[in-house]
């Protein structure tokens, strides 16, 4: 079998070496880069070649690249980087990798054009000062072969091993079995079309209800189409932790079931990889990340290599997994677990590591050109998320701090940066106000700044203190979407409401806002084979494929569920008024409902309002009227262990109320079955707040879907609800009661955004 490989790929592969090393080095652009290439081709004498293209094979394996240049009157082949500030800062893997890269290039070009000897040399191009360094190395055409057939060894040993793991694995999946004997109602119907989505290489956006096993209904199938070689990998990406746990879950029981099935019972060969944010995998939260610093960056290129093997050498690679083998081999953890993103079949995390704008899973996708089936869980909560990837904002507050601290060679961009916000400060009317762009001379101002700090950070990295430093980067990101400002975002300057301050006192925030992800998010969906959107609410799915970016080629399932009407009785309170100008006469009415509801049947009932200020004032009076009801609530800022136990008792008391924000951490994800809950009261629409933002966001999706108030606050209000509601009913056996509290349920817009199974009272 032939394996094909980039040269650089491949020295990535055998050749880094030396610790990791995670200060900001400010890299050239492409297109800096590009002409720092043409510099130093310009600079040499005729006859001098560029861009020779080279091929070359060993064992079955076949290396292939592009030379930077060839200077035939020295018989020098050249590597061409482009850097910028000081040479000497360079970590040495960097140098390591790019030494290996030019000795696999010698190595092409004699054996192409049948040179006994050469000169191969890194050409350093420095491109602020426009400076060239060059290092030289003298070798026979021997020793580089030496060197060729030594990396593509190392390449190809490893390549071999893949290769018998993806046919190991794909016979196993083959050969596995729906992990229960049979589907749910439902469930079936879902996995057929998430198979097809990926034999079509087309999306799916699909509605489940809760309870029918949505996650094993989609990971199942992608297993079976990676089985076909339809995809090559599954990325299953989550908005909250209980996703990622389930998600896990899901295949153990896979790893359990072909086990029980199997003759011999062995294992099945399929890797699962867990990433985790970096605050929660770093061993020491107290360093930095490079060698001088940190223990387990000291080296870690060169202890890479056995850490990879060791942790490969088993399928599981959850947190637990990946820290043991990586603290065996004295590495970090966190950033072991993105070099094994590049071996494992399936990875599950967060939605940033696809959706993000410098999203590591998305960049691996297209640098490797893989398949993938990507599995959106609980997509309903990809709007929100996206939004806040694609929005960046600067207070003026951190500007100023940034003015004091910063090296005296910043003054003057930060003063120029500091005249034009003030500018546009003095000339705004109101505290809020929305431009059509974003002010040309601030982004000259903003991207000068830049310029400046990237040139002192290239220099001195140490000079800029952390304070400054994240203002920089805030500034960075503020930068890069303001020169991608268009019609799905806003741009906007909020000045801080303080009476008693000077104007020139005040701060002023500055905000490129974004209302629709879908152009963001577009590319995304074209890298991937196939994408899969699920959850329990996307309703209305218009609404999700348009602001979402998903093509009209999405097809579109609505599961009908194994649930029936008379499991769930659904009561509308509709002489109660949940609105703002009502909440004070709404009090009472609530809490002698839900009184009435617990003394006609005592048991655990979670109770939904639309801010915590509102919770508090209706479990006082709760307590007041009815001192006889247990009620617990949940608190603003509620960490993990706070949060386990609020749902604790539910699990451990079988009577009381527990009260809990609408959209918040028990929302949804959270699985009370039985008797652990048996009703809810909901108590608002969901509606977001109406302000001044939400305003202008609204306005703009009204410019561009015509539906600017559903879009907005409307559908993004029910989907809280419906999720909030399904806590309520999670499997074919539980029954329940859920209290619509407001007087706005009776209205036929609302109704169709409700669940079709319930009967409404």
């Amino acid at each position: 079998m032939t394996y094909v490989v980039a040269v650089r790929a491949m020295c990535e592969f055998t050749a880094k070496r030396g610790d990791l090393d995670l200060r900001f080095t400010p890299a050239p652009t492409s297109l800096e880069g590009m002409a720092g290439h043409v510099a130093v081709a310009g600079r040499r004498a005729s006859g001098y070649q560029t861009e020779i293209t080279l091929t070359g094979t060993h064992r079955g394996l076949t290396v292939r690249g592009r030379a930077d240049g060839f200077y035939p009157l020295a018989n020098r082949l050249e590597e061409i980087k482009t850097y910028r500030g000081d040479l000497t800062r360079m970590p040495d893997n960097h140098r390591a990798l790019h030494w290996a890269q030019a000795r696999v290039y010698g190595h092409l070009l004699c054996r192409a054009r049948g040179l006994a000897m050469l000169t191969v040399a890194l050409v350093y191009f420095d491109i602020g000062t426009q400076k060239e360094t060059l290092l030289e190395e003298f070798h026979t055409a021997r020793d580089l072969e030496i060197f060729f057939v030594e990396q593509c060894e190392r390449f190809l040993d490893w390549a071999v091993q893949e290769e018998a793991h993806r046919a190991a694995r794909n016979a196993a999946l083959g050969a596995l079995q729906f992990p229960h004997g049979q589907f749910r109602s439902g469930q079936r119907e879902l996995a057929v079309s998430v198979y097809r989505a990926a034999r079509d290489g087309k999306p799916l956006m699909a509605q489940a209800p809760t309870g029918i096993g949505k996650t094993l209904a989609t990971i199942f199938p992608l297993l079976k189409a990676c089985a076909e070689d339809q995809i090559e990998r599954i990325f299953f990406l989550t908005a909250k932790t209980p996703g990622r746990a389930l998600a896990l879950d899901a295949i153990d029981t896979l790893h359990r079931s072909a086990a029980a099935s199997s003759s011999s019972g062995s294992a099945l060969p399929l890797r699962t990889l867990e990433l985790v944010a970096r605050d929660k995998a770093c061993e020491h939260p107290d360093k930095a990340c490079n060698g001088e610093s940190c223990p387990l960056a000291l080296g870690f290129y060169d202890r890479l290599d056995a850490a990879r093997s060791a942790a490969l050498a088993g399928p599981k690679l959850d947190r637990a997994a990946v820290r043991e083998v990586a603290l065996a081999h004295e590495v970090c953890p966190y950033y072991l677990a993105q070099e094994l993103a590049r071996w494992a079949d399936v990875v599950v995390g967060d939605y940033n590591y696809y959706y993000d704008s410098s999203a590591m899973l998305y960049a691996l996708t297209q640098i490797n050109q893989w398949r993938v089936g990507v599995l959106v869980d609980e997509a309903h909560n990809l709007l929100d998320r996206a939004r806040r990837m694609y929005s960046a904002s600067l207070d003026q507050a951190a500007l100023r701090l940034a003015r004091k601290t910063a090296p005296a060679t910043l003054r003057k961009p930060l003063e120029r940066l500091q005249r034009e916000w003030s500018a546009l400060k003095r000339a705004q009317t109101e505290t809020y106000q929305v431009y059509g762009e974003v002010p040309s001379k601030l982004l000259f101002a903003a991207q000068k700044l830049i310029g400046e700090v990237t040139d002192q950070l290239a220099d001195a990295p140490l000079s800029i203190d952390e304070a400054s430093l994240r203002f920089f980067f805030d500034a960075m990101h503020f930068v890069a979407l303001a020169e991608q400002f268009g019609e799905h975002s806003i741009f906007d300057i909020t000045i801080s409401d303080d009476r008693f301050a000077p104007r020139d006192k005040t701060a002023a925030t500055l905000c490129v806002r974004n209302v629709i992800p879908a152009p963001f998010l577009a590319q995304r969906y074209a890298a991937a084979r196939t994408t899969v959107m699920f959850s329990g609410t996307l309703n209305p799915y218009h609404f999700y494929r348009d602001t979402l970016g998903l093509p009209e080629s999405t097809s579109w399932l609505d599961v009908e569920g194994p649930f029936r009407a008379e499991q769930l009785q659904v009561r509308v309170a509709g002489n109660v008024s949940t609105r703002w100008r009502d909440r004070e006469r709404s009090l009472m009415p609530i809490v002698d409902l839900i009184a009435r509801q617990y003394a006609a049947q005592p048991g655990n009932y979670l109770g939904f309002l639309s801010s915590f200020d509102y919770l508090q004032r209706v479990v006082e009076l709760m307590r007041e009227r009815h001192p006889d009801v247990p009620v617990w609530a949940q608190e603003p800022g509620m960490d993990e262990a706070a949060r386990d136990a609020f749902l604790a008792r539910f699990r451990t008391h079988r009577q009381g109320v527990g009260f809990a924000v609408l959209g918040g951490a028990f929302s949804e994800g959270v699985d009370l079955v039985g008797q652990q809950l048996i009703g809810a009261f909901i108590a608002t629409l969901g509606l977001p707040q109406i302000n001044d933002v939400n305003e202008q966001m609204r306005r703009t999706m009204d410019a561009k879907f015509g539906s600017g108030y559903d879009y907005m606050y409307l559908y993004p209000g029910l989907q809280k609800v419906v999720q909030a509601a399904g806590r309520v009913i999670r499997t074919e056996q539980d029954q329940g009661v859920v209290h619509l509290i407001d007087d706005r349920y009776r209205r036929a817009e609302v109704r169709r955004l409700l669940p079709r199974w319930w009967q409404v009272d």
